[in-house]
Order: structure tokens, then sequence, then C-alpha cells
């Protein structure tokens, strides 16, 4: 049980990455409030061993506030909660800027302000940040505000791990592939070609398929244990070779 006794706040939960992310944990021992802005997928946990549900819009500082104080404890924080546009600068609109970059870099530094006193008074903890492989780490097609908004995760990541990781704080970033959830599965079959859609995703990764959910857990239970003690404000790339 690489996480016995350790107690992590999950947003986005409710399915993908951020379901998958909390039923490893869980599994490892860890006590985990899964949050999500959606009560309908929260069902899901209904008599999951050590996981607890709570309804949450990260675009709610004061639902934020009130939700941490419900803890105690929290060890870890995994912010999970985010949106993909497509398009290219040419295409971006001002509402669409402002909604990916409150969604995906807003909430995770009101995330991460709420938490930090109650890790702080407890000596320490890991913040395990969504990124991508699209943004800092390589451009890609069509993604012009998504790109944006992930290269600013990593860059509040890195400034959050400087200023705290004398003071037993590890800020960590992930950064997946394409992974095949149902968020994905949305946009596909947005496109007038879904199954094309679906064989262009394909195609740009080098391990010809798409990642599962389950995949991409285990770097997120790995960043939640004392086993990546030393990791500190680091992005890690688990992308199937897209980044090769």
């Amino acid at each position: 049980m690489r996480l016995q006794g350790k107690t992590v706040l999950v947003t986005a939960a409710g399915q993908g990455i951020g379901r998958a992310s909390v039923l490893a944990m869980a599994a490892e021992g860890a006590k985990v409030l899964a949050t999500d802005v959606s009560s309908n997928l929260l069902e899901f946990y209904a008599g999951v061993a050590n996981v607890h549900t709570a309804v949450l819009d990260v675009l709610d500082k004061a639902a934020i506030l009130a939700i941490v104080k419900t803890m105690p404890r929290i060890d870890t924080l995994f912010n999970c909660a985010g949106v993909v546009h497509n398009g290219s600068i040419l295409q971006a609109t001002d509402d669409d800027w402002n909604f990916a970059f409150n969604l995906n870099v807003r909430s995770q530094y009101w995330m991460i302000q709420a938490v930090l006193p109650t890790m702080l008074a407890a000596g320490g903890g890991s913040i395990i940040n969504m990124a991508s492989v699209c943004g800092s780490v390589k451009g890609l097609p069509n993604r012009f505000i998504y790109g944006a908004s992930k290269a600013a995760v990593v860059g509040l990541t890195k400034a959050v791990a400087a200023d705290f990781v004398g003071k037993g704080i590890r800020c960590n970033a992930i950064a997946p592939g394409t992974v095949d959830t149902p968020s994905l599965g949305e946009r596909i079959n947005s496109y007038a070609d879904p199954v094309q859609a679906r064989k262009d995703f394909v195609a740009r990764q080098p391990m010809g398929r798409l990642a599962q959910a389950g995949e991409i857990a285990p770097i997120v239970v790995y960043l939640a244990s004392d086993e990546s003690v030393f990791a500190c404000g680091q992005v890690f790339s688990i992308d199937g070779g897209i980044t090769i």
C-alpha cells in the first residue's frame, strides 16, 4: 500500500484520467476526495472503498475554499480539470482564450493557494498539475489556445516548486500525449468525419495507438507517493513517444 495513510484531493474526477487516478490511488490505500462539477459522474463511486465525493466547480473560488476547509489533512492535490480548444491563432476568440485560461490555469492557482496552508502546517505535501505534451513541451497544430494555457501550467508548477521546495512541498506536472477519454471522444465526434479524425489522432502517436487513462494513472500514484520524494518542479511526459 504505497499511499496508506495519505489523504488526496482530485478535481475532474468523474471520468478519464481523473477517475483512473482516483481508483489507482484508492487501491494503494489513500483516502480520496473525488470532486467534479457533475454530480452524475460522481455516482460511479458509490460503494468504492476509500473514496468520498463532492461536487465542485473549480471556477468558483468560494466553493474551493469551502471544500478545503472540510479537510483537516491534504497530502496530495491532483489538479486534473481542463478543456481543449481546437484551432490556430486565426480561429481563436477572446471568450475561448478566457475560458481556457480560467479552467486550465486559474483553477490550479486557486486550488493550490487554498491547499498550501494545510500542507505547510503538516510539514509538506505533493501537488500534481495536469499539463500536456502540447504546450511548452511540444507545439502541435491547431492547439493555439490549449498549448498556450498548458505552457502556463508548466510555469505555474515551477514557480510554486521554487517557492516552497524548502518547506516540504513538491509541485510537479504530468504531460500526457493523446489519451482515449470520454472528452476526446466528444471532440472526435464533433468533426465532420469522426472516423478520419480518430485516425488522425492515432497517426500522430509513434506507438500507433492512443493511451488509455489507466496508463497515465501510475505516474500520478508515483508522484503522490513517498517514492517521488526527490522530484520537484518537473514535467513528466508520458506521451507514447510523441516527443522523441
